[in-house]
């Protein structure tokens, strides 16, 4: 592999910001960003990448590849959370592998989000319709994972009675899917004379809000590592094998449905990530046996810092060996 494109990654302001926050915890830094204040910047990032998404999408037009992509995209986000929970199950019990499973059968909007600041800096295209298949991967991920917690518990006695209506809810009208499907849709409605009217709001702050909340996620992944320590080795091979795995997967069927390199990074970015705010969300409410120190830490301490500092240039590289 080019060592030079982890380099280059990693000297981005918004990756060494994140460094900088695990930082502050590792030396007792009191460093702490207010409460409010991440929840509004994953907001406005979820409403540029969306709102961006749309507009491109109107431009390109909705074709046979693009939604050969995004029905690629969903297939994923129900494969995953089937084989790793049969994976997990092998030394967990079945609520803890179905919470993880789904955990990792969703994804990361600000992994998406970095990787596509990435192709950016690099000079490579990519299309915005990538957006449509980020909003649709988070929630049918839930839903697996709940559908395999129903078909492997062994309460005979006390069946489990999941309130589906309020589920479905819940996965596909959370607040980040809603936001990101809502500046799609708008961004689509409004156009180029849309992007023009907003592009000093969603361009101009766009890397300054990446950065500053990249510095916030390098401040919550660090403290979740200690409740790490307590897992082994099994699920920390887990949350980076998995990702390689999810990643080499995604490029396969990019390079099958013939999209271009910059989409295929994306979409394979999209296979390789894990949820750590909708689906552990979701998970705690309808699977509160599950423990969320385990879902939580591994997609947020290991496949996150993974993903952003290494698996992004990784999967770049595998990307230059397979479309040769």
């Amino acid at each position: 592999m080019d060592a030079s494109l982890i380099v280059f990654n990693i000297l981005n302001p918004p990756v060494l910001f994140f460094f900088l926050g695990m930082t502050a915890v590792f030396v007792k830094s009191d460093l702490e960003i207010p409460p409010p204040a991440p929840k509004l910047l994953s907001l406005y990032l979820l409403f540029a990448i969306g709102f961006k998404g749309g507009v491109e999408l109107m431009k390109s037009g909705i074709t046979q590849e693009i939604l050969l992509t995004l029905l690629a995209a969903v297939l994923m986000a129900c494969f995953v959370p089937i084989y790793t929970f049969f994976i997990l199950k092998l030394k967990l019990d079945i609520y803890d592998a179905a919470a993880i499973a789904a955990t990792y059968g969703s994804i990361s909007a600000v992994t998406f989000i970095t990787a596509s600041a990435f192709l950016t800096e690099l000079g490579i295209a990519f299309d915005g319709y990538m957006v449509a298949a980020l909003a649709l991967m988070e929630s049918p991920a839930i839903i697996v994972g709940l559908i395999l917690v129903n078909l492997f518990t062994v309460e005979q006695e006390k069946p489990r009675e999941i309130v589906w209506p309020e589920v479905l809810r819940d996965a596909f009208l959370n607040s980040s899917v809603f936001l990101l499907v809502g500046s799609v849709l708008i961004g689509f409605l409004t156009g180029e004379h849309g992007w023009k009217v907003l592009e000093p709001f969603t361009q101009g702050l766009f890397y300054g809000v990446l950065t500053f909340f990249l510095l916030d996620m390098g401040l919550v992944a660090a403290k979740r590592i200690k409740d790490l320590q307590k897992t082994g080795f099994f699920l920390i091979s887990f949350a980076i094998l998995i990702p390689i795995l999810n990643a080499a997967i995604g490029l396969l069927i990019a390079k099958f449905l013939g999209i271009s390199q910059g989409d295929a990074l994306l979409f394979a970015v999209l296979c390789a990530s894990a949820s750590y705010i909708a689906v552990p969300a979701a998970m705690r409410l309808t699977v509160p046996e599950a423990n969320p120190s385990l879902y939580v830490s591994t997609a947020l301490a290991v496949t996150f810092p993974f993903n952003i500092i290494v698996g992004i240039p990784l999967y770049l590289y595998g990307i230059n060996l397979f479309w040769r």
